[in-house]
């Protein structure tokens, strides 16, 4: 996920309240205004007494030649590298995220160069840092961050078999964030294979939608988050990010607002897909929906053998939900 900072040195009221009500991850400061700003909501602060320390955890470093190019590689990776263009050349920006690869971010003046820096080389900075005085720049600004999704490759996978199970401990998700047709979260037996579990977005005559919801599965499964991690589902909890995506593989981050774990009659989905085995435990319900390559909900109850349904495939094993290049066999 991007990265939007505002920069409110000379400090001005108007601006870190706007920062702070456009989701802004985080306001530069000048030295003691930390309490101040946090008098208005809680968000992170830049500065000597606050959250994200100057040369602590971040550098600031003007570039003009490659001099400063240098300097910029040679801070550790692990800290963050805030560069200010003195004028505005790409090539130094492209050269870094070559170089450093991570933990880069640009400072900015407007809404425009905001979108330019965070798709840069297809990949981008990891986040910008606004420097203005217009309050709508800063909106702006924040629609284009949180704007941008990752993407995530699903492929079709076929239904091969189904099975009636007894009662087991799943888990209903219940976000922040109001979901549509088509989109859900993805899950799996294991970390190999998911499946794109539809949202209770869809009316019927016993219970009403509700869009904020996905009744995920058995508490052992895993569910794939941000930044190419996973979690099991029993392990999540109000707070978490959660990552929402819908049949095009277009992805959101939202926040957990409950889990709410309950014992129900459980059955088995298997399937294939691209060669691979895809498995999971569900709630055995009309209600519990997986995604048709056309986007439309299906219904687990009527699965059958042939059917296709949106999966995702990993290739790497897992190791505490991160990746790792090793031999895994899970069943």
């Amino acid at each position: 996920m991007k990265k939007l900072w505002i920069n409110v040195v000379p400090y001005k009221k108007e601006l870190a309240i706007a920062a702070l009500e456009s989701g802004a991850e985080a306001v530069i400061l000048p030295e003691g205004q930390t309490e101040t700003v946090r008098q208005f909501g809680k968000i992170k602060t830049v500065e000597k007494n606050g959250d994200i320390k100057p040369s602590a955890n971040v550098e600031f470093i003007d570039i003009a030649g490659k001099d400063d190019e240098d300097k910029a590689a040679a801070v550790p990776a692990e800290k963050i590298v805030v560069l200010k263009m003195l004028d505005w050349t790409i090539i130094p920006i492209e050269n870094l995220l070559a170089r450093r690869g991570k933990n880069i971010m640009v400072q900015v003046e407007n809404s425009e160069q905001a979108k330019l820096m965070v798709e840069i080389l297809e990949k981008g900075v990891d986040g910008v840092v606004l420097k203005t005085d217009d309050i709508n720049e800063i909106k702006k600004c924040a629609d284009i961050i949180h704007g941008i999704s990752e993407k995530v490759e699903l492929v079709t996978a076929t239904i091969t078999a189904t099975k009636q199970l007894g009662m087991g401990d799943r888990a209903c998700l219940d976000t922040c964030t109001q979901m549509t047709l088509g989109e859900g979260i993805l899950v799996g037996n294991t970390a190999a294979g998911f499946f794109l579990i539809h949202s209770e977005s869809i009316d019927n005559p016993y219970v009403a939608s509700r869009p904020f919801r996905v009744n995920a599965g058995a508490v052992h499964a895993y569910t794939l988050t941000p930044g190419g991690k996973t979690k099991y589902l029993a392990d999540l909890k109000a707070g978490d990010e959660v990552m929402l995506v819908d049949f095009q593989g277009k992805s959101q981050v939202a926040y957990l607002g409950r889990n709410k774990i309950e014992k129900r009659p459980m059955m088995l989905i298997e399937a294939q897909a691209q060669g691979r085995p895809i498995g999971l435990v569900l709630q055995n319900a009309e209600t519990i929906r997986l995604v048709n390559p056309e986007g439309k909900a299906v219904s687990v109850t009527t699965l059958k053998t042939g059917d296709k349904v949106l999966g995702h495939i990993e290739k790497t094993g897992r190791h505490f939900g991160m990746q790792v290049d090793e031999t895994l066999i899970e069943r």
